[in-house]
């Protein structure tokens, strides 16, 4: 006489999803719902636009607009490209993997304001860069690269510390998508001959689609929220929409006019996370 296994509950699943569901809604969906309310009344508690005309009447709040989106659009190509060749350098056949996949990992342990510290001991006048460039002969002089009179100048290393620092992160998302590529297209890609520029076009890079849509998803979610690598670099002169929301909040003591900001990223957030979708569209199998 066999005994038959109890069936799981029906409402089981939906017990286990409670409790992150509590969590995203008292840390998530609360704090979000009470931040709306403060970018849309005034310090005196009246609803109105009040906070938002503020924002946009601000000199710098244009200025930190316009940087956010050139970091942006300069740092997502450039890790993009630099997170698939890390990547192809893991999953490859290339002896000492297992040393690059440490190499290329290790910027994770560092925290933002560390990264931001750190290169700013590369850059400052008398630092790492200077020293070495001096040293080959290549510079007669120190370089100021921090030159906040250049604003492109200080937006490049700003560039270079943050693609340091959170490139990691896209080749963690990208390894895992490469090693679920069935290998049946890899060598009959090898059997036809295909050439790596026709591999990696023609067979990983449409398999690795839906991989490079969430790893982009997360890296322009990641890039509106920026601060403390700006201002370990740039300091006060450069200005971005996660500086000025930081400056609304402590300088100003305006919760509103930091709400209003939050707003503003989170706005912006979304239709850049929809231009990314609508450029990486998902593909359908023949037949659906």
């Amino acid at each position: 006489m066999s005994v038959s296994s109890p069936r799981p509950s029906a409402a089981l699943p939906y017990l286990l999803l409670l409790p992150s569901v509590a969590y995203l809604v008292i840390f998530f969906a609360s704090p979000m719902v009470q931040a709306f309310g403060l970018a849309f009344t005034s310090t005196t508690g009246e609803w109105g636009l009040t906070s938002l005309s503020a924002m946009v009447s601000d000199d710098r709040f244009w200025p930190a607009v316009w940087t956010t989106l050139i970091l942006l659009v300069v740092l997502l190509p450039i890790q993009l490209a630099l997170a698939l060749a890390m990547s192809m350098i893991i999953t490859g056949r290339l002896r000492g993997r297992g040393f690059w996949l440490y190499v290329f990992l290790l910027p994770l342990g560092v925290s933002e304001l560390g990264a931001g510290i750190l290169w700013y001991s590369i850059f400052v006048e008398q630092g790492w860069l200077n020293t070495v460039l001096q040293g080959v002969g290549l510079i007669d002089r120190p370089v100021i690269w921090l030159d906040y009179r250049e604003p492109w100048r200080v937006i490049g290393t700003i560039v270079v510390a943050e693609a340091w620092r959170s490139t990691s992160l896209l080749v963690i998302i990208l390894v895992g998508g490469l090693r679920q590529i069935p290998k049946d297209y890899l060598e009959a890609a090898d059997v036809f001959h295909a050439g790596p520029w026709q591999r990696m076009r023609h067979v990983v890079l449409p398999l690795l689609r839906p991989t490079i849509r969430t790893a982009m998803i997360v890296r322009v979610v990641l890039a509106f929220e920026v601060f403390a690598t700006v201002i370990a670099l740039g300091g006060t002169a450069t200005d971005t929409l996660a500086t000025q929301a930081n400056r609304a909040y402590t300088e100003f003591q305006d919760a509103h006019l930091a709400s209003a900001y939050g707003l503003v990223i989170l706005v912006v957030s979304l239709v850049a996370v929809g231009l990314v979708l609508a450029a990486l569209p998902a593909r359908r199998e023949r037949g659906e």
